[in-house]
């Protein structure tokens, strides 16, 4: 699998306004994209998502916290690792799916962390936004 380096990283926040104030006034992170639920930032050239999730209930996984981390990787190899997932036995939780400009997968690593191989990046991502 030949993954090409970091790609984004979304945050489940139970406030947006608050920590939009956190992420843009004290870590100087540049707004890319606000929408109601979600805001894409720019930190250095790293793809932040912040994504505002009801409380969480007996049947949700939406406590604060990291939502899940993505690579990139490229679109040649894409379906390739598809088939390595799933030959593996790996869960996936979403995918393979369109998504904003690029293809995306999401899977489980072993204690239940979301993982993500996408083939796009914020620049592309942002034009289906405008």
């Amino acid at each position: 699998m030949k993954v090409t380096g970091f790609n984004h990283v979304t945050i489940r926040v139970s406030d947006l306004p608050r920590s939009l104030a956190f992420y843009e006034g004290v870590l100087q992170m540049k707004l890319v994209h606000r929408g109601r639920q979600d805001a894409y930032l720019d930190w250095g050239g790293a793809w932040i998502c912040l994504v505002q999730r009801p409380a969480a209930g007996p049947q949700t996984n939406s406590v604060p916290g990291v939502d899940h981390v993505a690579f990139s990787i490229e679109e040649a190899d894409f379906d390739g690792a598809v088939v390595q997932l799933v030959s593996a036995g790996v869960t996936v939780v979403r995918g393979p799916v369109e998504r904003g400009l690029g293809r995306a997968i999401n899977f489980l690593d072993p204690d239940g962390t979301q993982l993500e191989l996408y083939t796009s990046n914020l620049q592309r991502r942002m034009t289906v936004w405008k």
